[in-house]
């Protein structure tokens, strides 16, 4: 059965307008989900315990305490609280591991979100997009879809090594082994990227049983469909990679926003799609 949850959010002193939607099912195969998500301004995450580790689930509920006792909702935060709150959630994460109730098994999960942060005079509102393994975030610009974050996994470095093709990962042996996740290391490494917040923008964020089911083309198909706006995406989203197969815990947060002075109307933005924006990370790029 899936968890549904969809959402509108007007931040003050014309900080921005976010509508969300989020959905995540166990899927067709697993009998137990170990994915989480928090969709709640200025956060929107997605956790995805480690299969096939004790307490997976456990583990992907840690960083949503973690991240609601580090962060005052309805309003921006900082990019150090959000450092704080992974750093801290990694921390939670090992400690389930050290309670005595796992025996030699460790507990993991996956971390991938966006927040609206504010980085400062100089730099203003930005959004942060942080990751850390293969959980993944995208942007939506209305005419395609564009992954922003980078998978930690050992397929991806075949990639980057350019010793396999990119539509060779997905059918790849290893295409499962991620080489960071919360709770493996005592000092995790989160990549982070600072966006502009300008005017529209469209976020997109899952677990891995998404992208195992839909490619990018199928992934924008739909949002295209739904014409880009957050409500009902999320389910949509879900329910397709249901339909081609749900071999594992799928979840999906859909994030749109309104940055500025504007308000999110769905009127005036249907069919609005935005230049794309040239400022985007590339694959390795820090900011």
């Amino acid at each position: 059965m899936a968890i549904d949850d969809e959402g509108r959010t007007a931040l003050p002193h014309g900080g921005a307008v976010i509508a969300h939607s989020a959905s995540s099912d166990v899927g067709r195969v697993r009998q137990m989900n170990e994915d989480a998500y928090l969709a709640e301004a200025p956060v929107y995450l997605v956790a995805d315990g480690m299969g096939g580790h004790a307490r997976g689930d456990a583990a992907s509920r840690a960083v949503l305490d973690t991240f609601r006792r580090h962060l005052e909702f309805g309003r921006s935060s900082t990019p150090e609280q959000i450092l704080d709150a992974i750093h801290s959630s990694n921390e939670a994460v090992r400690a389930l591991s050290d309670d005595g109730e796992l025996g030699t098994a460790v507990a993991g999960t996956t971390l991938a979100g966006v927040a609206l942060v504010d980085a400062g005079p100089a730099e203003g509102l930005r959004w942060m997009v942080f990751n850390v393994g293969d959980s993944r975030v995208y942007n939506w610009d209305g005419r395609r879809l564009r992954q922003v974050s980078v998978d930690h996994s050992a397929v991806q470095e075949l990639v980057d090594a350019g010793v396999i093709r990119p539509e060779e990962a997905e059918r790849h042996p290893e295409r499962n082994v991620i080489t960071r996740a919360l709770g493996a290391e005592e000092i995790v490494e989160p990549d982070v990227w600072l966006l502009p917040a300008e005017g529209r923008q469209v976020f997109l964020i899952c677990s891995d049983g998404l992208t195992k089911e839909l490619d990018d083309h199928a992934i924008s198909q739909v949002l295209a469909t739904g014409g880009g706006h957050a409500q009902g995406l999320a389910g949509e989203l879900v329910d397709e990679a249901l339909a081609r197969g749900g071999r594992d815990n799928v979840t999906v947060v859909v994030v749109e926003a309104e940055s500025g002075e504007h308000e999110l109307d769905e009127e005036t933005t249907r069919d609005r799609a935005p230049a794309p924006e040239d400022t985007l990370p590339r694959k390795g790029d820090a900011a």
